[in-house]
């Protein structure tokens, strides 16, 4: 029998580009992505069973303080978020993510700028990947990596919204993958 009080806790929310599954434990936002993302199953399965609980619809402590700060940076107010974060992925992704959160709002890099700042130059493809799996959206910026021609490239929300995002900011000259 699983632990109601355990259980990761699911709330839509509306923004500019599309609804969004959020998620969140105890410890704070362990997802974030759009409601048609293909993986958006897989990846619920996933955080439940690295947590060992249940996936439920419910209110979080967190909810509220994300959409406060999400609808800030959707009106060109909010550069970075506070809201706690929990991530779930292998030591690898996790050290991914975290030089994901320090590129600046605003600036893009390349994947292989991301592998050199990891420490880990020749693992370029290995970075992409880990963005891929990155499951927080918008709060750990994947949007801000580029290819290394300044072009998009993968996005699971989508490239319309990976340059809705990069616009928003104020990014100019991306361009589309040909």
């Amino acid at each position: 029998m699983k632990n109601r009080d355990k259980s990761i806790l699911l709330k839509h929310i509306e923004t500019p580009i599309g609804t969004m599954v959020a998620c969140a434990n105890d410890k704070g936002i362990c997802m974030l992505e759009f409601l048609d993302r293909k993986l958006l199953e897989t990846e619920l399965k996933d955080i439940a069973q690295r947590e060992k609980t249940t996936v439920v619809k419910g209110e979080s402590p967190y909810f509220a303080l994300l959409e406060q700060e999400l609808s800030e940076y959707f009106a060109g107010t909010r550069q970075t978020f506070t809201i706690p974060l929990h991530p779930m992925g292998t030591d690898f992704q996790q050290r991914v993510w975290q030089i994901l959160r320090t590129i600046p709002y605003g600036q893009t890099w390349s994947y292989k700028a991301q592998a050199i700042a990891l420490g880990s130059p020749q693992s370029v493809r290995a970075v992409a990947n880990a963005n891929g799996m990155n499951r927080i959206s918008i709060l750990i910026p994947c949007h801000r990596v580029i290819g290394s021609n300044g072009t998009l490239t993968g996005y699971g929300g989508g490239l319309w919204r990976k340059k809705f995002l990069l616009e928003l900011e104020g990014v100019e000259e991306v361009k589309n993958e040909k």
